[in-house]
């Protein structure tokens, strides 16, 4: 049986880094698949950090094909919704997600994996982040209420036995900075309205309104996902690292439609206060294909 990447579920990591990587001019993206497999973590963990390794699907599958899920993109073109709204493609080659119980041992790996990495590939894209009040996002609200719980969430979002890819997942990358003065400026009623939820217990209104975060994103219609959602920033610059995982891009794909407006005319009315600023696909493989390939 597959061996999924220990850092998907391990809950409760106090400080995350995101390193996003683009292989060098020069350099073969299958010498970067190569380098980042052989680093000691997925496998185990490094100094008590762990560190989840995801690749773009056309590199993944360019470099191990019999291990790579048949109809998995990159995240090419943009989302384009209504009222001019559309949120960017930044794919990149690889990214590395780190997570451990304080920034310092973060750091000091991310440091020493970049320095392992700098002949082949340079980092693209590089995000801080940590968790806010147990489990809230920066709107005050509690983030993935919908989440199945780590006795479910593997069989839901892992690629299953005999597929391509099996001990796998896809990963869905965004960063999405918050109009804070502007939701902050919102009643807590409307702002409950615009999430769908009550803000003090997570409660589902039953007149949730068409466009309200919960009803474009219900998992109940698209298919569930497994969150891993974290606050980043600074106090006058900050958002949401989106972090979702699923065994089939579909549910991912559909979700982002819909938010856009796609699928109802109607955009997520969340999005008029938090913009999407990058937008990436990877495929995280198992540890025993990236031990095949180390």
């Amino acid at each position: 049986m597959s061996t999924p990447q220990g850092g998907i579920f391990a809950l409760g990591t106090a400080s995350h880094a995101y390193l996003e990587f683009d292989v060098s001019a020069g350099r073969a993206g299958r010498e970067l698949v190569a380098a980042i497999s052989s680093l000691r973590e997925p496998r185990t963990t490094m100094g008590g950090v762990n560190l989840v390794a995801g690749f773009r699907p056309e590199l993944w599958r360019a470099t191990a094909p019999a291990d790579a899920p048949p109809d998995l993109t990159g995240f090419d073109e943009h989302v384009r919704g209504v009222d001019g709204f559309a949120m960017p493609a930044t794919q990149h080659d690889a990214v590395l997600w780190l997570s451990g119980s304080a920034y310092d041992v973060v750091f000091e790996v991310a440091r020493n994996v970049i320095a392992e990495l700098g002949f082949l590939a340079s980092v693209a894209e590089e995000t801080s982040s940590w968790p806010y009040r147990h489990d809230r996002d920066l709107t005050g609200f509690i983030d993935g209420t919908e989440n199945p719980t780590l006795t479910d969430a593997p069989e839901l979002v892992l690629i299953p036995e005999g597929s391509p890819g099996a001990g796998g997942t896809i990963l869905l990358l965004q960063k999405w900075a918050h109009d804070a003065s502007v939701w902050e400026a919102l009643s807590v009623a409307d702002q409950e309205r615009a999430i769908g939820r009550t803000k003090a217990d997570s409660v589902e209104l039953d007149d949730r309104p068409t466009d309200s975060h919960v009803a474009s994103t219900d998992q109940d219609r698209f298919g569930k996902i497994f969150r891993r959602n974290m606050p980043y920033g600074t106090v006058t610059d900050h958002g949401t690292m989106f972090v979702g995982f699923s065994s089939t891009q579909r549910p991912l794909l559909t979700m982002l439609e819909s938010m856009a407006g796609l699928a109802g005319g109607v955009r997520d009315a969340l999005t008029r206060y938090t913009r999407p600023l990058t937008g990436a696909y990877y495929f995280v493989p198992s540890t025993d294909a990236l031990q095949r390939l180390g």
